[in-house]
């Protein structure tokens, strides 16, 4: 396993979120845990329910039952999920959980991404992102942050990953191979980013922790370093 540290963010130009649209609250969810893009839907983790909403119209498709206190990925079939100590592999056409394994940061687990055969697991307050092994949990490799990580997820080849301290939060693209921070992207104040997903294309979706809402913020162009 190797570590890679950056601490200097002082060149990593940065520039104002554009927040697109807002989604929520959900009735019944009090908080986002988590996020993620099956595709067709987003899929919010609130605690005690998986919801899946339609991004168009803002309405929810779906409900999971199952413990859901973080990170949310899906790898084209299965849905992963944090829960506490644990990541659960599940099917979401059922629901049923099929297989689960280790959470690297054992309950201080925070975001989750699926990319490349592996599963990225963020550490909060470690500020750490973590590339590990689907089927084990064990660890392939370690990316260091110098700020807390909320959220994690990969684009067109790109790692970005969320973060929120205080009133201030985050979307940082990294380099995946130094972790230096290239673009920052800055939520307004107040707004949190507790998930972090990308639609693939030119959305990302985040996670607003208590605010119960799920927010979908622009993906910038043309700034490939």
């Amino acid at each position: 396993m190797s570590s890679k540290t950056s601490k200097d963010t002082s060149r990593a130009p940065a520039r104002a979120a554009e927040i697109v649209r807002e989604y929520g609250p959900f009735a019944g969810a009090d908080s986002i845990a988590g996020v993620t893009h099956d595709g067709q839907r987003v899929w919010a983790a609130t605690g005690a329910r998986l919801i899946a909403f339609d991004p168009g119209s803002g309405e929810p498709a779906r409900t999971l039952d199952c413990a859901c206190d973080a990170g949310t990925a899906f790898d084209g079939r299965y849905l992963y999920q944090i829960a506490e100590a644990r990541i659960d592999k599940i099917d979401p056409a059922t629901g049923d959980v099929v297989a689960s394994i280790p959470a690297p940061g054992q309950g201080s687990d925070s975001g989750l991404a699926w990319a490349e055969g592996s599963l990225w697991v963020g550490q909060c307050r470690d500020r750490k992102i973590h590339q590990i092994d689907p089927a084990t949990g064990a660890v392939r490799r370690t990316i260091e942050s110098n700020r807390f990580v909320t959220g994690v997820t990969w684009v067109d080849g790109e790692l970005w990953h969320g973060t929120w301290e205080g009133d201030e939060s985050e979307l940082r693209r990294i380099d995946p191979d130094s972790g230096a921070v290239l673009e920052r992207l800055e939520m307004p104040n107040g707004t949190g980013v507790s998930g972090l997903e990308s639609d693939g294309a030119d959305l990302f979706y985040c996670g607003g922790g208590q605010s119960g809402k799920v927010r979908a913020v622009r993906r910038p162009k043309g700034h490939k370093s």
